[in-house]
């Protein structure tokens, strides 16, 4: 049987297995998901087990996306730029990382009936907006980065473009698309990453994206639609990048609805 893992800190909550583990079902594929914690100091002894001949690879979540990049032998194109991976391949014993929380992200996007042309606000500077910021970036999107700690947003700019900014100076009006990737929301359902925000100041046809999908509903996403707003949660990106890393793994392309069900039966 082979095996595959997600490498994360905390992991007990995560809906990766299954996913996985229906995907395989669903392929007809002997090989088993499993959800691991992993702290910080012992990822490195972690990966190093990948190498072993019957494990197809892992996902990495946090806080583990970019402190993984130095123990991999290789990195994608997209996982070099955007500077952190979720997808790890064992290729023979060599670890290759791959980023599949780009695509997915837009592929959430586009179904969640976002147009792809207008400008998009990013909260958040960790390895999930940076592969939000470089999948808006390669739609030749305007994007201003908003984070607590300023001078991490600031780098994060720096390598992959957008504005790095307060809130205050954001031009709202210009926005039709604010992404959640910050962990606000996440341990606490009543916390928000804009709290007292004037959803008005943006346009009606305006997508509020969150990537946290437990709770489905966020107090961010209850505020958006409070004020006649689109908002939707992470459990699609969440589905799209889990069926690219599948595919990486084995080759095989499973249909998204599969994910997509699994999810649904655990509520």
């Amino acid at each position: 049987m082979k095996r595959a893992f997600l490498f994360a800190d905390p992991a007990a909550h995560s809906r990766s297995p299954a996913m996985h583990n229906a995907a395989f079902g669903h392929a007809g594929i002997d090989a088993h998901y499993e959800a691991v914690r992993v702290p910080p100091d012992q990822l490195a002894t972690y990966i190093q087990t990948l190498r072993q001949p019957d494990v197809l690879g892992a996902n990495l979540s946090l806080p583990h996306k970019e402190a993984v990049l130095p123990l991999l032998d290789s990195l994608s194109p997209a996982a070099q730029m955007i500077g952190a991976v979720n997808t790890v391949i064992n290729r023979d014993g060599q670890l290759h990382g791959d980023n599949t929380d780009a695509p997915g992200f837009l592929a959430a996007l586009a179904s969640a009936g976002d147009g792809g042309r207008g400008g998009a606000v990013v909260l958040g500077a960790g390895g999930a907006a940076r592969a939000a910021v470089w999948a808006l970036r390669s739609q030749g999107r305007q994007v201003w980065v908003v984070n607590r700690t300023h001078a991490k947003a600031l780098d994060l700019t720096c390598e992959l473009g957008g504005t790095a900014c307060g809130l205050e100076a954001v031009p709202w009006p210009l926005t039709d698309l604010i992404v959640n990737a910050s962990s606000a929301g996440l341990s606490d359902a009543a916390q928000s990453p804009l709290p007292g925000f004037r959803f008005s100041e943006l346009s009606p046809a305006a997508l509020v994206y969150d990537m946290v999908y437990k709770p489905a509903e966020t107090r961010l996403m209850h505020d958006a639609r409070a004020a006649g707003l689109r908002a939707e949660n992470g459990l699609e990106m969440l589905a799209q990048q889990a069926r690219l890393a599948f595919t990486a793994w084995t080759g095989v392309e499973v249909p998204i609805r599969v994910f997509l069900d699994a999810l649904a039966v655990m509520g």
